[in-house]
């Protein structure tokens, strides 16, 4: 059976997704974590396969007519988007693919890869909370923190379209439940694994 799985993560930004599978990356086997295409050109210090994977357009074309993206955008005469050729990739080497994106992105993932889907909603314990890990980081002016806090507000009224909810009160913690829900995705089968088990078990 196959073992590939999709893990999405969603949250406000400053719940720290990204520090918590840095902390859990030991723990949770081969996986892939999925990023953008863009046609864009790389910034100073960007790279291929790492920051984002830089296609030109007319590649980037090519692919959305063949449907290769789970999502896609035009911005300021660029496109972007998530691709599902390493996603598909990943899976077939049986890796656990994990998706930091935002709740619409979540709702196009289920829609897409429903049964070999697992997510969960990260979040400090409150929006106060969220709100000193924001000003505390020193890097965005007063009305993108507004924004962000704006933001959560909404994102966390989605809280319940998630199967797990990791309260990041320390880094720690949050990681060991992280690892938790990262080995409960691999386990998780697809429609396509329970009819074979079902015809192997009714034939052995």
């Amino acid at each position: 059976m196959r073992r590939g799985a999709i893990l999405v993560l969603s949250g406000p930004s400053g719940a720290g997704k990204s520090t918590i599978i840095n902390a859990a990356a030991d723990e949770i086997g081969e996986y892939y974590f999925s990023i953008s295409t863009t046609t864009r050109a790389p910034r100073m210090g960007e790279k291929d396969g790492v920051d984002y994977f830089f296609v030109t357009k007319e590649v980037f074309e090519e692919d959305i007519k063949a449907g290769n993206f789970l999502e896609y955008a035009e911005v300021h005469g660029n496109y972007y988007g998530t691709s599902l050729k390493p996603v598909r990739e990943a899976l077939d080497q049986d890796k656990l693919v994990i998706f930091d994106i935002d709740i619409q992105g979540h709702r196009l993932v289920r829609a897409k890869m429903n049964d070999i889907t697992t997510s969960a909603f990260i979040t400090p314990p409150t929006l106060k909370e969220l709100e000193t890990r924001l000003r505390a980081r020193c890097t965005d002016d007063e009305a993108v923190i507004l924004r962000r806090i704006e933001n959560a507000k909404e994102e966390i009224r989605a809280l319940g379209e998630y199967d797990f909810t990791i309260i990041n009160d320390t880094v720690d913690a949050a990681a060991e439940k992280f690892v938790i829900v990262a080995k409960a995705a691999r386990l998780k089968q697809s429609t396509e694994d329970e009819v074979e088990f079902i015809r192997s078990w009714l034939n052995t």
